[in-house]
């Protein structure tokens, strides 16, 4: 093919993919030199202007002579925007990458740059398979591929290398007979305001709290299951897989802080929300918080949220259930004062710390009983 020429421009109204060309030489530079880009992208550094024209007039033309390497410029309102690329094909299965230049980001551009790129693997190369892959942590490039719709994600614990080591990788793909959109929610958390606290998402912020209440020893009675010892490390996991629940559809996890400084008093969540209509409920108190009737409270608020249709901003569900050990007097309390009702007992089955076991109670709500 001849390049530039042959270079099909895709285009969905708003966005434009065109062949890139030498003028995009320093826009290509201002992005790759983005801290945010470096930190996510295997970008040489420093990235210079001779690299930038090196892989615009050499490697990126031979990619498409080639057809090994198909790579556009995403334009929007006439300005470069970042940068699309399909590689591979073997087998009909090949991959893509995104990049946004830092001034396009939050408007979307990625995500219909993904999906024209996508729709001419189908349509144009006759793929039957698009992968995407990206370290773990960058929330922002797995947002554009969840809204493309790609799916069956998995983590390759150390599959990718980046800054010099081995990181953990997300990877997923979209196949030709695939829904082209998200399959299935990514939750938002809403911010609910009353007088005695604050229901908000979890912030980085709220690591220090996370220690506290883990190395607490009666949260290490009732949950077992908290790995000891629990510093920086451990609190900055659970904080990632608060945020893994929304991305993955599956739970909510609300933070009760104080209405003043913020500060975290309590969790609320609901999980297993990609069963259909249905949700497991959970929550805790910091240690500062206990015995004010701040967890009855705000669960009492999660329940109202839990119940809202999906239209009106809440989670769409028709039952919640939640367990709670027979000695835990303060979790039955909870559960008996926001409307639950006991359905049965798991005998000896959960596990304490000296390796005894206690019987569980279950508790269920219907949506018609609040």
């Amino acid at each position: 093919m001849r390049f530039p020429d042959d270079v099909p421009v895709l285009t969905d109204g708003v966005v434009r993919l065109r062949a890139p060309r030498v003028d995009d030489v320093a826009a290509t530079v201002e992005m790759n030199s983005d801290a945010e880009t470096r930190r996510w992208n295997a970008v040489q550094v420093p990235y210079r202007v001779e690299d930038a024209r090196q892989a615009l007039t050499e490697r990126i033309p031979a990619g498409w002579r080639n057809g090994e390497l198909w790579t556009w410029v995403i334009e929007t309102d006439g300005r470069y925007a970042g940068a699309v690329v399909l590689s591979g094909g073997e087998s009909g299965v090949g991959s893509i990458g995104f990049t946004t230049h830092p001034a396009a980001r939050g408007r979307g551009v990625a995500t219909r740059g993904a999906r024209l790129a996508v729709a001419y693997a189908f349509d144009v190369l006759g793929w039957n398979r698009v992968t995407w892959g990206a370290f773990v942590g960058n929330w922002g490039s797995r947002r554009v591929a969840w809204r493309v719709g790609f799916r069956h994600l998995v983590t390759a614990y150390g599959g990718g290398i980046g800054r010099g080591e081995r990181l953990d990788e997300w990877i997923a793909s979209i196949g030709r007979d695939d829904e082209r959109g998200p399959a299935h929610p990514w939750w938002e958390v809403p911010v609910v305001e009353t007088d005695r606290f604050r229901l908000r998402a979890y912030r980085d912020s709220d690591v220090e709290r996370t220690i506290e209440f883990s190395n607490d020893q009666l949260s290490l009675h009732w949950l077992s299951m908290i790995p000891q010892p629990f510093g920086h490390a451990e609190a900055e996991r659970y904080l990632a897989s608060r945020y893994e629940g929304l991305a993955s559809g599956d739970r909510v996890s609300w933070v009760i802080a104080d209405p003043v400084s913020d500060e975290m008093l309590g969790d609320v969540s609901i999980a297993g929300l990609l069963r259909e209509g249905g949700g497991e409920l959970g929550y805790c108190a910091h240690p500062a918080a206990r015995g004010l009737g701040l967890v009855t409270a705000a669960v009492g608020r999660v329940i109202e949220q839990a119940f809202l249709p999906v239209d009106q901003g809440g989670l769409g569900r028709r039952r919640l259930e939640l367990v709670a050990a027979r000695g835990n007097l303060a979790s039955i309390k909870v559960a008996l004062s926001n409307g639950f009702t006991q359905t049965g007992v798991r005998r000896a089955a959960d596990r304490r710390r000296d390796g005894s076991y206690e019987d569980l109670l279950t508790f269920d709500l219907l949506s018609e009983e609040r």
